[in-house]
């Protein structure tokens, strides 16, 4: 069973602006209601170090822009004919393995060229997503995520209204981040600053992923909508993925202010 996800909190998710940047846009309604999945992008190795390199000079402290996992204008979203698999599922009429992660997920295909255009507030990039999540790289920086023996550090939007123990337990699409960008972030991010915690969780599995759910259609595969799903539901094989969900357990808050002193 895939961990709750609130709907708040889903929807307070995105990319705030941080130095130089203009403003925090529209959180994750229209961060994932825009793609209608995600994806690993199609790259040579050549390409790939390319990107990483210039990943690495954005992610530098006094060059940052927009966080790490912000779609940048230059960075298009491909739509490759989806088809139904045989025995069911959707896949891509000229898919390549790379389209698919461990488990066996479709995701988007999206280019690219971090850097170039102006930063998308309200878009998250799938495959920089996926692999912060992976990595528990920072969601800004793309440096490691802060690590104490207390866990790793989360900085959320302040739900706890959502039910008594929150955040325990909740799916959560937002990468974690270090500690040097949670002042960063408090200072630039206007949702975080209406009202932001900071979580330390010592355990934190991946869960699942976000993104569109299809189903049979007469030519095509047919949108059913947005949906959450665990790994092991079999209606993940009907889904083209627009992010990946851990769960957050054993959590622990401490002072967000902290960060800014």
């Amino acid at each position: 069973m895939l961990p709750e996800v609130p709907r708040r909190a889903v929807l307070a998710q995105g990319g705030c602006a941080v130095p130089d940047a203009a403003q925090c846009a529209s959180r994750v309604r229209s961060s994932y209601g825009d793609h209608t999945g995600s994806q690993v992008v199609r790259l040579s190795r050549t390409q790939v170090a390319q990107v990483m390199s210039t990943e690495a000079q954005l992610a530098q402290p006094t060059r940052i822009v927009a966080p790490y996992i912000t779609q940048w204008g230059a960075e298009q979203d491909l739509t490759p004919r989806l088809v139904v698999r045989p025995g069911g599922g959707v896949g891509y009429a000229s898919e390549l393995p790379a389209d698919r992660d461990d488990h066996d997920v479709l995701w988007q295909q999206v280019t690219a060229r971090p850097g170039l255009g102006k930063p998308e507030f309200g878009k998250v990039h799938p495959w920089r997503q996926r692999r912060a999540m992976r990595e528990l790289l920072c969601q800004v920086c793309a440096g490691p995520a802060d690590r104490t023996r207390d866990g790793v550090l989360w900085l959320l939007r302040d739900y706890r209204g959502d039910w008594p123990s929150w955040p325990e337990g909740m799916g959560s699409v937002e990468p974690p981040i270090c500690a040097p960008c949670v002042a960063t972030s408090l200072r630039r991010c206007p949702a975080l600053q209406r009202g932001a915690v900071a979580v330390r969780a010592r355990e934190f599995p991946i869960a699942g992923v976000r993104g569109t759910l299809y189903r049979q259609g007469v030519l095509a595969p047919a949108v059913l909508g947005v949906a959450n799903l665990p790994y092991d539901d079999p209606n993940v094989r009907w889904m083209v993925a627009a992010a990946q969900i851990r769960e957050l357990r054993r959590c622990t808050f401490i002072s967000a202010e902290g960060f800014l002193e």
